[in-house]
C-alpha cells in the first residue's frame, strides 16, 4: 500500500522504488556494456557512463520525491534503455557493413586474379564495385552519424530504375537484390583446393566450393551483412507500402 508523505501526496511503495531502482541499475550497466564495445577514448566512456548513470540517479529522485510517478520513471528507464540498444545495433552494422563491403571487394579482386581475367567483367568487377560502394556508405554513415549516404553504384541503379520507369525504391530492391546475389555467387563459386597441383589442367575433382576455404569470421560477417541488406530491404518495403 502507497505511503503518504506530510502534504498528502501518495509516495511510492517499497517494492515500486526497488523497480525503479533496479531499472536504474538495468540502464547503467547497459551504458558500460555499450560504451565498452563502442568508445575507444577512456576518457569519453567514463564520461559517457557518468552521464547516463547521473540520468538514471536523477529519474529514481524524481520517483523518491513523489515528482514522477513509478510508471513513468520505469517508462523513462526503458525508453533510454532501448535507444542505447538501438543505438548500440546500428553501430554495429555500420561496422558489419564496413567490414563486409571490404571483404566483397577483395573477393572480385580474387575472382578476376583467380580467372585469369576472364570473369573479371561479369563477376569480379561487379563484386569489386559494390564491395567499394557499401564501404563508402557505411563509412561514411558511421563517420557522420548518418544513415542515409548513397554511393555512386546506388546512384548508378536509380538512375536505371528511372530510365525503365521507376524510381528510388526500384533502384533500392536492385542494388540489394544484385547485392546478395553476388554474395552467395562468391561463396558457391568453384575455387581451387589448397592442396591442388597439376602439370596440366584441372578437373572438377580439384575444384571445392568457395565458403568451405572462408573463415568462419568471415563467413559470418558475410550472413550478418546480408541479413541487414534483407532486413533494410524488408523495412523499406514495408514503409513504402508496396
Amino acid at each position: 500500500m502507497p505511503f503518504r508523505d506530510k502534504n498528502g501526496g501518495n509516495e511510492p511503495s517499497s517494492c515500486d522504488f526497488w523497480q525503479v531502482s533496479r531499472a536504474g541499475s538495468i540502464l547503467a550497466n547497459q551504458a558500460c556494456t555499450v560504451s565498452a564495445r563502442h568508445i575507444q577514448d577512456g576518457v569519453l566512456r567514463l564520461q559517457f557512463n557518468r552521464e547516463v548513470a547521473y540520468y538514471a540517479r536523477s529519474i529514481v529522485h524524481d520517483v523518491e520525491q513523489g515528482r514522477k510517478s513509478p510508471e513513468q520513471g520505469l517508462r523513462d528507464l526503458e525508453d533510454e534503455q532501448k535507444s542505447l540498444l538501438e543505438q548500440s545495433l546500428e553501430i554495429a552494422q555500420k561496422g558489419v557493413g564496413v567490414v563486409a563491403g571490404v571483404l566483397q571487394f577483395a573477393a572480385g579482386a580474387g575472382i578476376c586474379y583467380g580467372s585469369v581475367g576472364t570473369l573479371c567483367l561479369v563477376a569480379g568487377a561487379p563484386l569489386m564495385a559494390h564491395g567499394a560502394n557499401n564501404t563508402y556508405e557505411t563509412a561514411r554513415n558511421l563517420w557522420e552519424d548518418r544513415t542515409d549516404t548513397q554511393g555512386p553504384v546506388r546512384k548508378g541503379y536509380h538512375e536505371v530504375s528511372k530510365v525503365m520507369g521507376g524510381d528510388e525504391f526500384e533502384g533500392n530492391m536492385a542494388y540489394g537484390g544484385a547485392d546478395l546475389l553476388m554474395s552467395a555467387y562468391g561463396l558457391g563459386r568453384l575455387v581451387l583446393k589448397p592442396d591442388s597441383w597439376r602439370l596440366f589442367r584441372y578437373v572438377r575433382g580439384d575444384y571445392q566450393r568457395a565458403y568451405i576455404n572462408t573463415s568462419k569470421q568471415a563467413f559470418a560477417v558475410d550472413m550478418t551483412a546480408d541479413g541487414f541488406t534483407m532486413g533494410s530491404m524488408y523495412k523499406e518495403t514495408a514503409e513504402d507500402g508496396r
